[in-house]
């Protein structure tokens, strides 16, 4: 499993947000170059990279030191955060970025994102279910930063997208994020079972290197860890260490 650590920006500086309520932030470090590097010296080969402000503003805001990143060359880099056009797609990919996330518009237009599935091949995109779960258990994508409800569940969400013309998503459960409070194991192990072609990454809670087996064990091919990290509950290298 590929340990993903996580570096979300935010006026160019490394923060974590609560919930992913933009009131509710945490400033980590403001040199995102040289948080790059320390993770590098750990020995990360991928990095998630999200442009808060861009998810935010629902438009690209800082893919200029997202391209300062990949142009390090110093390890793979997956980013989005405001990705709403081929355009936004193609910047990131030019810039070097090795897999750009889609995330509302993975909901809210798959037709359009099965065409850059198809244009750029599904290894250059991951696509971002960020849900929220019901009373009931059923998940349901949250759209334009987590702030919108979509009027569908995740299953129909992920129905949309045939086996073949997809291969990373990435979920989220936005009640676990940055709470370190556990990830949602039971999600995680439905999305393995009913796509077991998907390459699926674990995101929000982690808190434990346990955890971080757990998510292997089930069958996930990746988990993004942030706050975590960034507050010393363990650190990169023991990570992967932990999921070999």
């Amino acid at each position: 499993m590929i340990v993903y650590p996580a570096i979300d920006l935010r006026g160019g500086k490394c923060v974590r947000l609560m919930h992913g309520r933009f009131d509710q932030v945490t400033e980590y470090d403001p040199d995102p170059v040289a948080r790059l590097a320390a993770f590098v010296a750990e020995g990360a080969a991928w990095v998630h990279v999200v442009d808060l402000d861009g998810a935010e503003a629902g438009r690209a805001v800082q893919h200029d030191l997202i391209g300062r990143l990949a142009a390090t060359g110093e390890v793979r880099i997956q980013s989005g955060g405001g990705v709403r056009s081929i355009a936004d797609v193609e910047r990131l990919l030019d810039a070097g970025v090795a897999r750009v996330v889609v995330g509302s518009l993975a909901v809210s237009a798959p037709e359009t994102v099965g065409d850059w599935l198809t244009r750029f091949g599904p290894e250059r995109l991951t696509l971002a279910f960020d849900v929220r779960v019901d009373e009931d258990g059923v998940p349901t994508p949250s759209l334009k930063g987590w702030t919108e409800a979509a009027g569908l569940d995740l299953w129909a969400a992920l129905d949309r997208y045939a086996a073949g013309s997809l291969t990373h998503v990435l979920i989220t459960d936005v009640g676990r994020d940055g709470a370190l409070t556990g990830p949602n194991l039971d999600l995680l192990a439905e999305i393995v079972r009913r796509r077991p072609e998907l390459m699926v990454q674990a995101s929000g809670g982690v808190a434990t290197l346990d955890e971080l087996g757990a998510c292997a064990d089930i069958g996930c091919d990746g988990a993004i860890t942030g706050r975590a990290i960034y507050e010393g509950r363990f650190t990169v290298a023991q990570a992967i260490e932990a999921v070999k």
